[in-house]
């Protein structure tokens, strides 16, 4: 049945020049029939340089955002319109006026999980992949990032000079994560490295041999071939790209398996829907937002790429 509908998406991917852009923590099978796979940054930079009209976006709400502010002249359609991130609105516009008013030399860094409304109050945006050089380059001192407050306190410990701000979101699958599971995982396999996102909370961060985004993580077991076993600390769904890269290689996660249930609700069906129908082409707030967000997500890779 599964052959039957990818070879479907195919033909009407064709026939209607769409790309197909999936985030790394989406179902296997869906990686499988997209055309291109990555974390935010990766994607972002992609959905930038596309020809293709129509763009199909196998992720949650905020990326398909992101895509449309940056190419609003394309379709950008969502697959499951109901998969959001909790994290993209954890955060209130009286947080960023008041520290505004209350620190001078102020740079709003907003993770680009967020909406667009957030980052229209935003300075620039940022990745968990490109965060910490963004940050190093930025000429102010005092920074408040939003809203994630776990990958807040790790770009901090890697930018000791400036001043950090933080906002209390985070998200669930990282937050929760158990520590005392992956010191578990690694009592029974004591030669296993450990990498994490830098979304998961501080106990879990003490402990990892590794830190860094999805697409670090994946590099980094691809470019270790002396280490055989890896305990991952992030989504489930990565592990589709690590045992590409790393066949030979054992990857182990926590007992309790962190499942993101947003992205995990995206299927070929819903693929394959919204390419026949166009349905769920994402729509964006008002005009003044939309330019401030996009002034966001616009020095963001103005930044990363010096």
């Amino acid at each position: 049945m599964n052959k039957e509908k990818i070879e479907e998406i195919k033909r009407l991917k064709e026939e209607k020049n769409a790309v197909i852009l999936a985030h790394y923590y989406v179902k296997p099978e869906v990686q499988a029939i997209a055309d291109y796979i990555g974390d935010s940054y990766y994607l972002s930079k992609i959905a930038v340089g596309l020809d293709n009209p129509i763009i199909v976006f196998c992720g949650v709400s905020f990326m398909g955002e992101s895509a449309k502010l940056l190419n609003p002249d394309k379709t950008v359609l969502m697959p499951e319109p109901t998969a959001d991130c909790p994290m993209a609105h954890m955060v209130n516009e009286i947080t960023v006026d008041n520290a505004r008013d209350r620190y001078d030399d102020l740079a709003v860094v907003c993770y680009i999980n967020s909406t667009a409304e957030i980052k229209s109050w935003s300075d620039v945006c940022v990745t968990s992949a490109n965060a910490v050089k963004i940050v190093k380059n930025l000429p102010n001192k005092n920074i408040l990032f939003i809203p994630d407050r776990n990958l807040a306190h790790y770009v901090a410990s890697q930018v000791p000079d400036k001043h950090f701000i933080y906002n209390e979101g985070f998200c669930p699958r990282h937050e929760f994560m158990s520590a005392k599971e992956i010191a578990e995982l690694k009592e029974e396999h004591p030669n296993a490295k450990i990498l994490v996102h830098p979304e998961c909370n501080p106990d879990i961060i003490k402990i990892a041999d590794y830190i860094g985004s999805t697409s670090g993580i994946i590099k980094y077991a691809a470019e270790h071939p002396e280490e055989d076993e890896f305990i991952i600390g992030t989504v489930y769904g990565v592990i589709y790209k690590l045992e590409i890269g790393r066949p030979d290689a054992k990857f182990y996660f926590p007992k309790t398996t962190p499942i993101c249930v947003n992205m995990d609700k995206i299927t070929l069906d819903h693929v394959l829907n919204v390419l026949k129908t166009g349905e769920n082409a994402v729509e964006l707030p008002d005009e003044a937002i939309c330019d401030k967000a996009k002034e966001t997500l616009t020095r963001m890779l103005e930044l990363a790429a010096l």
